[in-house]
């Protein structure tokens, strides 16, 4: 059984799009699991059988012929793009000779869906709580937590698991083998080549991305050939980044829910078109903030020097943290404030809402209080979430006074580990 977490992603919205910038993103500890069962022998096919039991038609079945793989049929004619394209695209790589009967099946923690119309179940051990949904997951809210990269990373780890003798997460090039699977399913479920920062964040955990020209991947989808997607998979230089990077001990980030948030709009094309329309004052504000999101992961990655060079000094700056005073953080206060910025003239210029006046208001308030170093609208902003770097001891007067405001915060914790394996004895009584 192996799990991939979901993701918040801090700093580097739409400028992840172009492989010049860097951005930073944090793995949270909510997951998705797949647990493969293997029959070695089937008949004349290959069954892969994807089940989601928490949800309602959550069952997805695959005969396939394994000389045309893509043309695999669901037996049911149900529609489920990113588990269609992973089974497709881990055949085309692994090209098997010999049919088996697969089962996978999927769980996933509560915080990536909207709990309504929904019962709790706890595991027979009693460590684990999961959500069953009355509703079909298509007619399910989303958080926004990264739940299709999360599903395809884990599934792909587990399709690549039933056909390899000795697999094993923690290595390296298993990793990277993952990853670069997950990223040409996805984009091809998609319909488009994404920056790819959450399938990298589901596989390797929390990092600083930078990321891959996008017609590498075009070029295997277009040619859906075994020999290509090899090459691609196990030859080539992707020339990504994803360096390891966490927040430092005692700063912790707080995940908010925004009560009737509406959904995100399309904001990445009015962004692209304002970039088209005014090419030379856009790169000037991608420029500053670009500098603004260095600056912020380079004094994050300081602090975490300094917490274990001088370890009395950073408690004591942490302790003067939670009392109100931010001196100890300063680089990191101001980072966010620029970011913050420039974040908010692209919105002005732009027309996309990115933070909107309703969320630089709640953002303004949660910065003025203790312990607070600062807070942004993840991803590509919007008015569904925002999420806080605030000192461990502050949170609970953080959620206190902020809780008659439209904001609800998850129960979320940063993880910096990516894809791992689970002791299946936590889901006796799901399985």
């Amino acid at each position: 059984m192996f799990s991939a977490p979901g993701k918040a992603f801090v700093a580097g919205g739409y400028l992840v799009l172009d492989p010049k910038y860097r951005a930073f993103v944090i793995a949270l500890s909510s997951r998705m699991y797949a647990h493969a069962h293997v029959e070695k022998e089937a008949a004349k096919y290959t069954e892969v059988c994807v089940k989601s039991p928490q949800f309602a038609e959550g069952e997805w079945c695959y005969k396939i012929d394994l000389s045309r793989p893509d043309l695999a049929q669901e037996i049911h004619g149900r529609h489920n793009p990113f588990v269609k394209s992973t089974i497709d695209v881990v055949l085309l790589y692994l090209a098997p000779k010999q049919n088996k009967r697969i089962t996978i099946t999927i769980f996933s923690d509560p915080e990536y869906h909207s709990q309504k119309d929904s019962t709790p179940k706890t595991s027979k051990t009693g460590l684990k709580t999961l959500y069953y949904h009355s509703q079909p997951i298509h007619k399910v809210a989303k958080t926004g937590l990264g739940s299709s990269a999360g599903l395809v990373a884990c599934l792909t780890t587990a399709l690549l698991s039933c056909f390899s003798e000795s697999f094993d997460v923690k290595k390296e090039t298993t990793l990277t083998r993952i990853h670069n699977l997950a990223q040409v399913a996805h984009c091809h479920a998609q319909g488009k080549i994404g920056s790819g920062f959450d399938v990298a964040a589901a596989t390797f955990g929390s990092i600083v991305y930078r990321r891959f020209d996008p017609q590498l991947v075009n070029k295997v989808i277009e040619s859906w050939k075994n020999d290509d997607l090899v090459q691609l998979v196990d030859n080539t230089d992707w020339k990504i980044e994803h360096t390891k990077c966490c927040l430092p001990p005692g700063i912790k980030l707080l995940m908010g829910d925004i009560v009737g948030g509406s959904e995100t709009p399309k904001l990445v094309s009015k962004v692209l078109e304002w970039r088209k329309k005014e090419p030379e004052r856009s790169l000037e504000v991608w420029t500053h903030l670009n500098t603004n999101n260095m600056r912020l992961i380079e004094s994050l990655e300081k602090l975490q020097d300094t917490s274990k060079i001088q370890p009395e000094t950073y408690k004591l700056s942490l302790r003067s943290l939670v009392e109100g005073n931010k001196s100890g953080f300063s680089d990191v206060v101001s980072s966010i404030r620029g970011i913050r910025r420039y974040m908010k003239i692209m919105t002005q210029e732009s027309g996309a809402e990115i933070e909107p006046d309703q969320q630089t208001e709640l953002l303004d308030y949660c910065m003025s209080l203790k312990g607070v170093l600062g807070g942004v609208v993840p991803g590509a902003g919007g008015y569904d979430a925002v999420c806080l770097l605030v000192a461990e001891d502050a949170i609970p007067e953080v959620v206190e006074r902020t809780k008659d405001l439209s904001v609800t915060w998850l129960n979320l914790r940063e993880q910096e580990t990516g894809i791992r394996e689970e002791d299946v004895s936590s889901f006796i009584g799901f399985l």
